[in-house]
């Protein structure tokens, strides 16, 4: 039964956490968006020449959605996207389009931070990885977005200079800045398009696509 809140009068969504992916309309695509650290994480398997292994994480925020998705009867197409791999994403969507030769729904899913009370905290870096997909659908012709998505695509692109600033000093940055590695880490999420890789789930692993 169709809810003001799932979006599916639009092509492009965003909702947050496990319980927004529940409240969103069923998407053709989805995309994890939870650079830190779970997306980027993702990446780091990958490049390392590995799969990545759903069921191994144990990340309550990307790691819970990618396993809620993975347990569909019928698994839709998932992506892990960050702002490291953003346009990319945007591209692999826009094929993904193109081989269906139909017009084809996104959900975009931020993560979130899970606190201890089980609520789902805002994280700043969700936000912008999301809009940074979003903002890069646009040339490509898939812009018919809603509300909240346009929300996460503006917020990108007007704070695009300032991501690094934005992501260390947020609260789920300084969380890790007396962990070296860990700061590495969110410095590295930082970067706006510094891979080509884009990560699909397949069978319980996300590979290469």
């Amino acid at each position: 039964m169709s809810s003001p809140f799932d979006q599916s009068t639009y092509q492009v969504r965003l909702d947050w956490g496990v319980e927004g992916l529940r409240r969103l309309a069923a998407a053709d695509i989805y995309v994890v968006a939870d650079p830190i650290r779970y997306s980027s994480g993702v990446l780091k398997v990958l490049a390392n020449g590995h799969d990545f292994d759903i069921a191994r994480s144990d990340c309550p925020n990307g790691g819970a959605i990618t396993k809620e998705l993975a347990a569909r009867d019928d698994v839709p197409v998932v992506f892990a996207g960050t702002l490291g791999n953003a346009t990319a994403v945007a591209r692999a969507i826009k094929n993904e389009q193109e081989r269906r030769q139909a017009r084809t729904s996104v959900a975009i899913i931020a993560g979130g931070e899970r606190t201890p009370e089980g609520d789902i905290r805002f994280a700043v870096e969700d936000l912008l990885a999301a809009g940074a997909i979003i903002d890069a659908l646009v040339p490509l012709g898939i812009d018919h977005s809603s509300p909240e998505a346009v929300a996460a695509a503006e917020s990108f692109a007007a704070l695009r200079r300032g991501v690094k600033h934005l992501l260390t000093g947020s609260g789920s940055g300084r969380e890790l800045e007396s962990d070296p590695d860990a700061q590495a880490d969110v410095i590295a999420a930082a970067k706006v398009d510094s891979t080509d890789v884009v990560p699909v789930l397949r069978d319980g692993f996300f590979v290469a696509r």
